[in-house]
């Protein structure tokens, strides 16, 4: 496990050791990660919903795929050729 040290001012320090006796945390380390853990859950639940409501999905099928693969494939040879041409 990875460490990362922070820095509080006193009143912040107050605060979270008494989030960890009020919270049943035993250390200020677990009451930290439980904040990070949350914070990346939020994250996660804002992008699927953000995906969710884009708009209508696509079907990923097999000519979707081989058209994305064309145009790939297309772009990577018009990029080489540029390339090409200021050499």
């Amino acid at each position: 496990m990875a460490t990362l040290n922070i820095s509080l001012p006193d009143s912040l320090r107050e605060f979270v050791d008494k989030q960890v006796a009020k919270g049943g945390y035993s250390t200020a380390s677990e009451y930290m990660r439980e904040l990070v853990r949350k914070a990346a859950r939020d994250s996660l639940e804002a992008k699927l919903l953000e995906g969710l409501n884009s708009g209508p999905g696509i079907v990923a099928d097999d000519k979707f795929w081989a058209e994305r693969r064309a145009k790939l494939i297309a772009a990577h040879a018009n990029r080489s050729k540029s390339k090409i041409h200021r050499a």
